[in-house]
């Protein structure tokens, strides 16, 4: 397995590389824009391919780097249900997995700090963003945070986990790189406390300076998705009105480039055609199946996915692979749905 352990000293970020093997799939998780460079550097030395991005929370000390790595690599961005970027390709709640080839992330919702925070497991490790530090806890005086919510996350949830679990967190401020549930349970000064009343007095008294960052970062990573109005402007969106009218169109292939979980948890639009966005490649080559029905069978592409980000870029590269009929559904299938369009269990 390859992992590596990356550092930002200017925000004293943690960003995290994964991957199965050397020439495989990989994932990043918490990168800042600053490092950008680095990140992709790696990637190319390992021979890896960048599918997947995850942010743990909406950060407030840095600006995310996960716009810059999905337009540099097009790969999926990742966050929780709950955050309040525009958009994200996709969002994840308590109990799904975040995938990439040979690796698997349980993902465990963990609010407190933010409202939007989440913590990622992986066999022996857990990467708790900024829930739970080394010998110390995320604050949660600002973006919706909540002591209790926090206690919660962190005693009801990552403490029973198994004391020799690993602890990746997104920050460190002193030098430290890793330590296990036991350690924290029995050394974070934070953790001893009596009550969850407790708990929340010692919180909400740490009277702690907001971070430099926070009033240019947080609107910044508010706005990461892809701008879909560009798109939209070369005349290959659908709004899901006019995509309605297409549905049982013979010379319509609607392409759904979600994930197999996605379609399982919030269902399909009836009569679509599932080839995954991690696929899109090889089904745009020479006998590729997008090749084969916008070819042989002439049909008009249709792409969609959860919220419009994908299917952006999906339509870019077919368009760019001379498949000239693509367009995409603009907002995906969360615009779909709130237009009441049909949707298949």
């Amino acid at each position: 397995m390859i992992f590596r352990q990356l550092f930002d000293a200017v925000s004293g970020t943690y960003t995290y590389l994964l991957a199965s093997r050397r020439g495989g799939e990989a994932l990043i998780i918490d990168p800042v824009i600053e490092k950008v460079d680095r990140y992709l550097q790696l990637v190319n030395e390992l021979e890896l391919k960048l599918v997947k991005a995850v942010d743990t929370h909406l950060h407030a000390d840095h600006i995310t780097g996960l716009g810059a790595l999905r337009d540099r690599t097009h790969c999926i961005t990742v966050m929780g249900e709950q955050t309040k970027a525009d958009v994200v390709s996709m969002r994840v709640a308590e109990g799904d997995k975040v995938q990439v080839e040979g690796v698997s992330l349980q993902v465990l919702f963990t609010p407190g700090h933010t409202d939007d925070s989440y913590s990622f497991q992986m066999g022996d490790r857990v990467f708790t963003g900024d829930t739970l530090l080394i010998r110390g806890t995320g604050r949660t005086d600002f973006q919706n945070g909540d002591p209790r919510a926090q206690y919660d996350s962190i005693f009801n949830k990552l403490l029973r986990l198994p004391e020799d679990t690993l602890v990746f967190p997104a920050h460190d401020y002193k030098g430290e790189t890793v330590s296990t549930i036991g350690e924290e349970r029995r050394f974070n000064p934070r953790l001893q406390v009596k009550s969850i009343d407790e708990y929340v007095e010692l919180m909400n008294n740490l009277k702690l300076p907001n971070p430099k960052m926070m009033d240019v970062a947080v609107p910044s990573n508010m706005k990461v998705g892809l701008h879909q109005d560009e798109v939209a402007k070369r005349g290959w969106a659908l709004a899901p009105a006019a995509a309605m009218k297409l549905l049982g169109r013979p010379d319509v292939a609607l392409v759904d480039l979600r994930e197999v979980s996605e379609r399982q948890k919030h269902g399909v639009i009836p009569g679509s055609l599932h080839l995954p966005y991690t696929e899109l490649v090889g089904n745009l080559g020479a006998g590729g199946t997008l090749r084969e029905l916008a070819g042989k069978s002439g049909k008009r592409i249709v792409f969609y996915c959860a919220f419009g980000e994908r299917s952006a870029m999906a339509v870019q590269a077919a368009q760019d692979a001379g498949i000239l009929s693509a367009v995409h559904l603009q907002g995906g299938l969360d615009a779909w749905t709130k237009a009441n369009g049909p949707v298949q269990r």
